[in-house]
């Protein structure tokens, strides 16, 4: 018979990882919201709509998010409600 037990030593090896401060969870919202605004304007202002056309409301709703900030900010911030995950890496503010 085999009496070893599980090796619970490879869970207390592992690094505790500190969930992001609320400074960076601010300052990744920022950065957020100003990729989404400036990605939006730049659909807007794109060639291909017609000079005498009356514009198009920008049809972006979720952006790659910036790669200043880690990836579990992201995560934190669509755990806390405040960014929605749309798949393939995109976020999306929610209730925009």
């Amino acid at each position: 018979m085999n009496d070893s037990k599980p090796n619970t030593d490879a869970e207390s090896n592992q690094p505790t990882v500190e969930p992001p401060s609320k400074e960076e969870l601010r300052l990744a919202m920022k950065a957020f919201r100003k990729r989404l605004k400036l990605t939006r304007l730049d659909d807007e202002s794109r060639l291909g709509r017609g000079p005498m056309s009356s514009g198009q409301a920008s049809g972006v709703v979720g952006i790659r998010p910036p790669d200043q900030f880690p990836k579990a900010v992201w995560q934190e911030l669509a755990n806390q409600g405040k960014l929605k995950r749309e798949g393939g890496g995109l976020y999306s503010i929610v209730g925009s």
